[in-house]
């Protein structure tokens, strides 16, 4: 008789804090997915946040962002106020974390910002192809990421969506048994075009995966540096390269001004 089909784990309630000027969502006591400063609700705080808007490396005024994972909002109100031509997507499938949206003033659905509550893979699967400049991928819960969120099909689907020259972003941890795994199918699926910044954000790597613009699939000047000359060392270290993260935010913070 077949082992029947394994019961999956009650989802936990999201956990929202808030100390001080500090407000913080959790899924496991003390485990912090996201934060905000109350004070300046739009700033990154979360270093590997700042490491994922290095994206404008390789593409530096995209047209649509998609981001799997709403989680605080931290990414989508930063891309709102800094993007203001860019179209954003964002997909959760927790409605529990949309209706935290207000606490972590996330803005309300506009012209430009629309918050979908779908699971992301199956969104992408169905999205136009070259109809995204940017996808990025930080859907974590208590449980971790998702596998579906790293498989060969969904890096496959990212990259049929992506515009030439656009970008995946994927947010993955180091310790994760799958990490290796994911980093390869990644690489197949982008046909070499990955590069990362070492060290940007302690145990997440923050790996940009780019389809190629150029002729005969060839990668752009951008991540020939990151990948080839620089080869993935960015700046050199963890924390030049997090210096590297915090001045492209006061270059955008001065662009849209």
């Amino acid at each position: 008789m077949p082992a029947p089909h394994p019961i999956p784990p009650p989802e936990r309630t999201p956990i929202v804090r808030t100390e001080g000027d500090r407000r913080t969502l959790e899924f496991t006591p003390g485990d912090i997915q996201s934060e905000m400063r109350l004070s300046r609700p739009t700033a990154l705080v979360l270093r590997y946040t700042r490491a994922m808007m290095c994206f404008v490396l390789l593409t530096p005024r995209p047209r649509h962002i998609v981001l799997v994972g709403l989680g605080g909002g931290s990414l989508v109100k930063f891309c709102h106020l800094h993007f203001p031509d860019t179209r954003i997507t964002v997909l959760e499938q927790r409605l529990d974390v949309i209706a935290l949206r207000e606490q972590f003033a996330v803005p309300p659905d506009d012209a430009r910002l629309t918050v979908l509550h779908c699971d992301g893979a199956a969104w992408l699967a169905l999205a136009a192809p070259g109809s995204i400049d940017v996808v990025l991928v930080d859907g974590f819960d208590a449980e971790g990421l998702s596998p579906n969120l790293s498989s060969a099909a969904f890096y496959a689907d990212c990259r049929k969506a992506l515009a030439p020259g656009g970008v995946l972003v994927a947010n993955l941890f180091t310790y994760d048994p799958d990490y290796v795994t994911a980093v390869q199918r990644l690489r197949r699926a982008f046909g070499g075009a990955l590069c990362w910044l070492s060290g940007i954000a302690g145990n997440n790597a923050i790996l940009f995966a780019q389809r190629p613009a150029g002729p005969e699939g060839a990668p752009g000047p951008a991540m020939r540096l990151l990948r080839d000359t620089l080869r993935n060392r960015g700046l050199g270290g963890g924390w030049s390269n997090r210096l590297l993260a915090r001045l492209l935010l006061a270059w955008l913070a001065w662009r849209d001004r």
